[in-house]
């Protein structure tokens, strides 16, 4: 399908890719958790660990099974979600909003959890997709390492191509544990990003009829 893209004057110049070398995918899923589970193992040793221990000895493989198949699963292309699209037979020409959508990430500075709500919304141009298939796009670009900006022009690109739309938006609040957990430690705060692409960027009676009923009262001109 051809590639939909923006003229907005300001579109981001940023990278809009996770960074991945080209020899990336060059080590099969079972070689990449024997080197992990042994470099894991070297850390805990370094960090002083009793590597004898009954609860610790298996950590290094358990710990490298979840970064290959877990959490950082998004990075293998095996398991992009399939997206299949459905002619709008209906003809529901209004936006549909799928909200509320859960997000596991992991930021890529400090590797610690993001974890959040996506709402997710589109306005079909004669192409509607399973409900589903959004959670699983929101999913497998927030399983690797992460920063919140780009997981969300992430989820809005992907959604653009697959129903052949401009007419796109996406919104994510979350908490990340590299503030909460560490340095300034702040509990309370939380962090939205939004990426709003076509009609929703560029009508502002569409862009606060998303607001209100994801329930931001956030202003994005």
């Amino acid at each position: 399908m051809e590639h939909i893209s923006d003229n907005d004057d300001d579109v981001f110049t940023g990278k809009d890719h996770t960074p991945l070398r080209a020899d990336a995918f060059d080590l099969k899923p079972e070689e990449k958790i024997k080197k992990i589970e042994g470099l894991f193992g070297e850390i805990m040793q370094t960090l002083g660990l009793d590597m004898t221990d009954d609860s610790l000895k298996d950590s290094p493989k358990r710990v490298a099974k979840m970064y290959v198949n877990e959490i950082f699963g998004g990075l293998l292309p095996e398991n992009k979600p399939g997206i299949s699209t459905f002619k709008n037979q209906y003809k529901y020409r209004q936006m549909l909003v799928e909200k509320d959508i859960t997000v596991y990430s992991f930021c890529e500075h400090h590797f610690l959890p993001i974890i959040g709500k996506a709402h997710v919304a589109y306005i079909s141009s004669g192409e509607v997709i399973g409900l589903s298939k959004i959670n699983r796009i929101v999913d497998y670009y927030a399983k690797r390492p992460q920063v919140q900006e780009r997981l969300t022009m992430q989820i809005v690109d992907a959604l653009k191509e697959a129903l052949g739309t401009n007419n796109v938006a996406c919104i994510i609040d979350a908490k990340h544990l590299c503030v909460n957990c560490r340095g300034i430690k702040d509990t309370a705060s939380s962090t939205i990003t939004a990426e709003l692409s076509g009609i929703f960027r560029t009508n502002p009676i569409t862009r606060q009829e998303f607001l209100h009923y994801v329930g931001s009262h956030a202003k994005f001109d």
